[in-house]
């Protein structure tokens, strides 16, 4: 991130030598790969000095967070209802997605169906009124009232409505309606929080805006928590990006007083919308393959801990839980094609399906930028994904870092957490060495709910 770099770490490994029937003419794949099964005999961290000394003289928090999205398309075609989310891994879940209206800058129901409508086998089929919460908000409470270190956030906006921001808070009506109407939601479907993602502001007038709306939101929060036994802090995030043509545009200075804690979305550095096949999630920049490595998390940590005045524990590192995938290269930073497979769109790879799966190929790592991927030599076919063991090593430099913890989208695309090949697994595994996660009580007493059985806690249930 911002000390010494890792790049002289070289890993003396033979390189791998691929086919020539792929697009280019075979050579061998710089960067020392590691093979899967060798991951245990990389390098370690290095120890560190400059930043991580002065991330450290903030003191230690109280326990990692970890933070999952949690995507209302969930229960359709992926089949995995909120169920299976195994909160007490989790100390926050975000709700993707609420809408907000381009015009009035409402918010809304992504999915009212999802959301607050659909009866699952333990519900009460003969209830037809609307007066009791259903869908997947009625799920997530229950999970609450399980974990009572789970806090939930209604997540607001993402890549699908990333338009609607910038006319719906172009004035101060729109900003107030915005605050207003999301701490209603909040009120009514019985979270902890709200989280905002804007992708992205894109001049100095809509960075103000930004910053103008999260001041009305903290002020919608605070205003609805005093009027609550024991007076309940409700969260505010922000998903912020790990592009440098972003950061003019986030005034994070000004929105550091109104946010609780930021989460960097650090993936998505590669894919089919790429020059070149590349890591989609490394830390490091490869000095080997620089085209396969046109970002890096070290860099965008090195913005937000240095530039920003924002303290290490206030940031979250995002880790994907699937993979980006490049058809007919012959390795990274190569020429390719668009992959027309995938999971649920052509180019993107749930990780569960990625795990342990020979049919992909090879699974190689570069220790020097902390990133894997696979390889499948006779297809000439390449998945950027992170591995169990790439995991560990971001945790223990998350750790190295004092950060506040780690986040994933999205919660489905991992294997069970129980299990070993799990990446929120790897992630907690290394925490718990730690001291562990986060230890804050969630909020279970909504009175001024719509919602009858939420105004009564779920009753019985």
């Amino acid at each position: 991130m911002f000390w010494l770099s890792p790049q002289s770490l070289s890993v003396l490994i033979p390189a791998l030598v691929l086919s020539s029937t792929c697009v280019e003419a075979a050579g061998p794949l710089k960067g020392h790969p590691i093979k899967h099964s060798h991951l245990h005999a990389a390098v370690d961290l290095p120890k560190r000095s400059g930043n991580e000394q002065a991330a450290a003289a903030h003191g230690v928090q109280q326990g990692f967070k970890t933070v999952g999205y949690y995507a209302s398309w969930s229960i359709y075609a992926r089949n995995w209802p909120p169920q299976n989310i195994q909160s007490e891994q989790l100390t926050h879940l975000l709700y993707a997605f609420a809408n907000i209206d381009n015009k009035t800058g409402e918010a809304t129901l992504g999915d009212p169906f999802a959301d607050v409508q659909k009866k699952f086998d333990t519900d009460d089929a003969k209830d037809n009124s609307t007066s009791n919460l259903y869908g997947n908000l009625k799920q997530l409470y229950l999970l609450k009232k399980k974990n009572r270190n789970l806090k939930t956030l209604l997540s607001i906006g993402g890549w699908n409505i990333r338009s609607y921001f910038a006319p719906a808070l172009a004035n101060e009506q729109g900003r107030k309606n915005f605050a207003r109407t999301s701490v209603q939601l909040l009120k009514d479907l019985g979270f902890d929080g709200l989280d905002i993602d804007w992708e992205y502001p894109n001049n100095t007038k809509q960075a103000q805006d930004l910053v103008d709306t999260c001041k009305e939101f903290r002020k919608e929060l605070d205003n609805y928590s005093r009027n609550l036994t024991g007076n309940p802090h409700f969260l505010l995030t922000m998903a912020v990006p790990a592009g440098p043509d972003h950061y003019p545009y986030f005034d994070m200075a000004a929105m550091e007083p109104y946010v609780d804690f930021i989460n960097l979305m650090a993936y998505d550095y590669a894919g089919s919308f790429s020059d070149y096949s590349g890591h989609q999630a490394n830390l490091y920049k490869s000095l080997d393959i620089p085209r396969s490595t046109n970002f890096s998390t070290e860099a965008a940590m090195d913005y937000y801990l240095n530039e920003t005045g924002w303290k290490p524990e206030k940031l979250t590192f995002g880790m994907p839980l699937y993979g980006r995938s490049f058809a007919n290269t012959t390795g990274p930073g190569k020429n390719f094609t668009k992959a027309t497979d995938g999971s649920w769109e052509a180019g993107v790879w749930d990780y569960k399906a990625l795990a342990g799966n020979s049919s992909f190929g090879e699974v190689y790592t570069d220790d020097r930028i902390v990133a894997s991927w696979a390889y499948d030599e006779r297809d000439c076919y390449m998945v950027s994904f992170d591995t169990p063991e790439i995991a560990k090593r971001k945790a223990e430099y998350i750790k190295s870092l004092c950060l506040g913890g780690a986040m994933w989208w999205e919660l489905s695309g991992d294997t069970p957490i129980n299990g070993t090949s799990s990446l929120i697994g790897a992630v907690d595994g290394v925490f718990e060495g730690y001291g562990g996660l986060q230890q804050e009580r969630n909020v279970l007493e909504y009175p001024m709910s719509k919602y009858k059985n939420l105004r009564e806690g779920m009753r019985g249930e």
